[in-house]
């Protein structure tokens, strides 16, 4: 008992620790960036090089903020990592058979830095734990920062900046409503989504995201928040 004592007072502290540190620092790696490279290791995916690079919250095109909002999380600026009622529609939706997610943007970020994919309640746990860190110690901006800077655009290919450049030929600066859009409607699977190819499926949610970024309110919906 003592020992299990220990050892949750040691991950409490080295957690919070973490979770603090980042609120300041890009991170050097994640764990589903480290997951990719032992599929890659092993023979389990295609030993592709990873394409990933750190861009600040100023030099990331506003409008990819708002399409990852608009397609992932539209309640992202009023809750505090976990959105009830999109929990709530998910559990209904789930007892009439069919499955669809609710987390959150704040949940995804806990998710790709420090947990692995897969489903158990020791990974909830963990998720729900991370999540709570992470909203009580960074600001709204970091969090959607970390977001599009982690995020799997394509096969390798971390973060907006990363994204960008193997795309769409510049920097993440630079990407129109369109293009930022696009990197967003491949999110929910970019292994089987394609950016560069985008099939039928992502066109349509491609456009389905620009009329939700519009009906939010264009850039206007996440200024005060980007500018704390």
């Amino acid at each position: 008992m003592w020992r299990l004592l220990q050892a949750t007072v040691v991950f409490i502290v080295l957690s919070v620790t973490v979770v603090l540190a980042l609120r300041w620092l890009p991170p050097p790696t994640t764990a589903f960036v480290l997951a990719r490279r032992i599929d890659g290791w092993t023979g389990v995916a295609a030993n592709l090089p990873i394409r990933r690079e750190w861009a600040a919250q100023a030099t990331i095109a506003p409008d990819l903020f708002l399409a990852v909002v608009a397609a992932e999380d539209q309640h992202f600026p009023d809750h505090h990592g976990f959105d009830l009622n999109a929990i709530e529609q998910a559990l209904d939706d789930r007892e009439r058979g069919k499955v669809r997610g609710a987390s959150t943007i704040s949940q995804q970020v806990a998710k790709n830095l420090f947990l692995w994919s897969g489903r158990s309640w020791l990974r909830k746990g963990l998720e729900v734990w991370f999540t709570g860190l992470i909203e009580v110690c960074w600001p709204k901006r970091r969090i959607l920062e970390m977001y599009v800077n982690i995020a799997e655009f394509g096969d390798g290919v971390y973060g907006a900046q990363a994204a960008a450049r193997q795309f769409f030929g510049h920097d993440a600066a630079h990407l129109n409503t369109a293009q930022a859009a696009r990197l967003a409607a491949v999110l929910p699977s970019p292994k089987r989504y394609s950016v560069a190819n985008p099939g039928p499926y992502v066109l349509r949610r491609q456009q389905w995201i620009e009329r939700q970024m519009r009906q939010l309110g264009g850039r206007d919906y996440l200024g005060p928040l980007l500018a704390d």
